[in-house]
């Protein structure tokens, strides 16, 4: 059993929080939003992710778990740190460091009049380098300590996917540690100790690395599985079974999960970390015009979207599916939002629904996005799926939600559905009211 603080409750630190508290650990979770400090040590979730609910109550109850604001009380109490606060992108796709390099000092400053020997473990998704550029540097600066001789630091890249993070924290592909020392590394694969997974113990920037090597590929994915779907749609082939006996190949390491034709991919990790990648790529003159048409590619799904609903001759449109994902509650760079925002610029009459995205369960920066970025847009939430219905001549499916599976039983002959997630079967083609975008 150790003791283990972590930086960042967000999606990749709360679920980290409840799953190693549910291995034995105690754990002390630290974030600047007193909010959520208050709503985990009441014993939940503070964000939407199945299953995180009941792991919180449980790590509370027991007294695994507890919140602070502090900073060096948290490091005082613990030997162990994980870094998982967020790094968004920049204007020019770089990465926003703020977080990270506050932090760093933050932990830096507390361990300046601690003597124990620390481990400190970065979680957060940075570009190669920055462990030893940025993080290392502020602890050393803050501390006038020595890494490798007072304190130690890894670089452990995450894995986990919004809607299955805790399942994906339990069965991972593999568990990467980019440590300068076994002595270090040692330390943090204990944490692990309970997976099968296999282990890769590697310099700090090969681990970094793998991280947008992994993100990277999965975004080729999507956009190549679209381009197919847009190709088949156009000659009346069925996409989906392409793909299916495509993926049947399972020699070349390919994941049939992303391969599905549908919508352009979102969400706080793909396209961040491609533009970080492509940042990183023009300071070395590199020319990769694969990865540059990428997103080029992805915002033409969405233009796809756009056409196919403004195609269908009415201005009314109920949009079902808010998140750039079911089961989630983000809506950071969701290509629905921005088919949304088209739509309102156009002049459309629009109604949204999404049970996961409602003002009086968001918390955080959820709720500031939503604020801050797109009141207008949540102005337009309903209440009901029938009550987008009701209101609304074009429906269009944002999301894979359970509860969409039958909208097209719902629906009358005045509605024409646009299915960007093909919550519908292919049988519903036959319905001249119905439209895949890729199939």
């Amino acid at each position: 059993m150790s003791n283990i603080s972590i930086f960042g409750l967000g999606y990749v630190g709360a679920v980290s929080l409840a799953c190693l508290a549910d291995n034995g650990h105690n754990m002390i979770g630290v974030d600047v939003n007193p909010l959520k400090a208050k709503i985990i040590n009441e014993g939940r979730s503070p964000i939407i992710e199945h299953g995180l609910d009941d792991l919180m109550r449980k790590g509370v109850e027991s007294g695994s778990i507890r919140a602070v604001m502090d900073s060096h009380e948290a490091i005082h109490a613990s030997e162990l740190s994980i870094i998982c606060v967020g790094t968004p992108s920049n204007s020019n796709g770089s990465l926003d460091l703020q977080y990270v390099e506050k932090v760093a000092h933050e932990i830096g400053k507390a361990l300046a009049d601690k003597n124990d020997y620390h481990v400190i473990v970065l979680r957060s998704t940075v570009l190669p380098g920055t462990t030893e550029e940025v993080v290392i540097p502020a602890l050393e600066q803050a501390s006038g300590k020595k890494c490798g001789v007072d304190f130690g630091v890894c670089f452990n890249p995450e894995f986990l996917r919004e809607g299955s993070s805790i399942k994906d924290f339990y069965d991972p592909p593999f568990t990467v540690v980019g440590a300068e020392n076994s002595e270090t590394a040692e330390v943090v694969l204990r944490l692990y100790s309970m997976l099968e997974a296999p282990v890769q113990v590697v310099p700090i920037r090969v681990a970094e690395m793998v991280k947008y090597s992994c993100n990277a590929f999965h975004a080729l994915k999507v956009t190549f599985a679209n381009e197919i779907g847009s190709v088949c749609k156009a000659n009346d082939i069925d996409s989906h079974k392409v793909m299916e006996i495509f993926c049947l190949d399972k020699k070349l390491n390919l994941s049939p999960y992303y391969l599905t034709p549908g919508y352009a991919f979102g969400g706080s990790c793909l396209p961040k970390d491609l533009r970080a990648l492509l940042y990183l790529s023009r300071h070395f003159d590199l020319n990769l015009p694969v990865l540059e048409s990428i997103l080029p590619s992805n915002e033409l799904q969405v233009e796809r979207a756009f056409r196919m609903v403004t195609e269908a001759g009415s201005k009314h449109v109920g949009v079902l599916g808010f998140s750039f994902k079911a089961g989630t509650d983000d809506l950071r760079e969701s290509p629905i939002v921005e088919l949304i925002e088209r739509l309102i610029g156009k002049g459309y009459q629009i109604q949204v629904y999404d049970r996961n995205v409602s003002l009086a369960n968001l918390h955080g920066a959820n709720r500031a996005y939503i604020e801050k970025e797109i009141p207008h847009i949540a102005q337009l939430m309903a209440d009901t799926i029938d009550e987008v219905i009701e209101e609304s001549d074009v429906i269009v499916i944002g999301n894979n939600s359970a509860e969409f599976a039958d909208v097209q039983k719902r629906v009358n002959g005045r509605h024409v559905m646009v299915d960007l997630v093909r919550a519908a079967g292919r049988e519903a083609l036959s319905n001249g009211h119905y439209q895949g975008i890729g199939w």
